[in-house]
């Protein structure tokens, strides 16, 4: 039998091969793993033509209409997560390639977002560097979050998991996103404010909501112009739900405190990018999915998606 090639692409931390038992399929599949980005599509195009099978990293490397209609071979992709914007699900339909996901079994974004929090307002990283460099004791004074106000946008189950963290440190959680009630509110133990009220009020906010039509560009100049000038405010949602122009300016100008950012409207964040430059900004390269136990769980999905598939019955199918 006639192994077809699969191709494990954006394996920058070289885990794919150890997280999952992939023998349950190398008697039909020849693995290949790709560890870097590709610089263009046409080079993913070149180095993906002969491939059968793709796994793909949420939300990397970049699967639009043109580069389906370059990869005729392809027959099966695999994405981890159940979303990946980064696809075009139609294509993949109208090219007959079988398109399917894996599920997180857990989310550790909610401990990223407090230690961003923590950061911020504790400056832990900061004055580690400093110690390590032999510089001289102390040079950033802290604020104590205890008392102050954690304002969550979004309050869905990572929303929820946050703000009871922020309430576990001993912060007033307030909430708010474009469906959410004063009774969802009510049940999750935090009080629901509007959005107007959540930027002026809020001395943390942090931003909790899917990437859509309607989330796209959410907090804009508006909503950054609200915050006191002591406030923060955290991402570890999508790069698109906040105006990126609008916050440059804002950290700039220091109309707010900082900022603790993980995620970019363009990753990897350009090695150039101001962002890069500014010291009331903590910035991580979208670590709020990227622990061993989640790359363990999407590895050894997509193994049995492979296997799967081989047998007629595709799991959890998207297109």
């Amino acid at each position: 039998m006639t192994r077809l090639r699969c191709a494990i692409l954006d394996d920058y931390f070289k885990l794919s091969l150890t997280s999952a038992d992939w023998s349950k399929i190398t008697d039909r599949v020849e693995l290949t793993v790709f560890e870097k980005p590709f610089k263009s599509e046409g080079e993913a195009a070149a180095a993906l033509k002969d491939f059968e099978i793709i796994l793909a990293m949420r939300e990397r490397t970049a699967f639009p209409r043109s580069l389906f209609g370059a990869l005729p071979k392809l027959k099966l992709m695999i994405t981890s997560g159940m979303r990946n914007a980064a696809i075009d699900f139609d294509a993949a339909k109208d090219h007959h390639v079988v398109l399917c996901g894996t599920n997180f079994a857990r989310d550790p974004t909610a401990p990223l977002a407090m230690g961003l929090i923590l950061e911020l307002t504790r400056n832990i990283g900061r004055e580690n560097a400093r110690m390590h460099a032999g510089q001289a004791w102390q040079a950033h004074l802290g604020i104590e979050i205890e008392g102050r106000t954690l304002g969550v946008i979004g309050l869905g189950k990572l929303g929820t998991k946050v703000a009871k963290l922020g309430q576990a440190f001993g912060m007033k959680v307030i909430a708010w996103s474009p469906n959410l009630t004063p009774e969802k509110c009510q049940e999750a133990g935090v009080t629901y404010a509007s959005k107007e009220e959540l930027f002026s009020t809020a001395d943390v906010v942090t931003i909790h909501v899917v990437l859509g039509p309607r989330s796209r560009g959410l907090v804009g100049r508006e909503e950054l112009s609200r915050m006191k000038p002591t406030a923060y405010i955290v991402n570890t949602a999508r790069g698109p739900i906040i105006d990126e122009a609008a916050l440059l300016e804002v950290l700039q100008q220091r109309k707010i405190a900082g900022a603790g950012i993980d995620v970019f409207s363009v990753e990897p964040l350009p090695v150039d990018h101001p962002f890069r430059k500014l010291d009331n900004m903590v910035i991580t390269p979208h670590l709020g999915y990227a622990t061993e136990e989640i790359f363990r769980g999407h590895y050894t999905q997509m193994v049995e998606g492979i296997d799967a598939w081989f047998k007629g019955e595709p799991l959890r199918r998207l297109a």
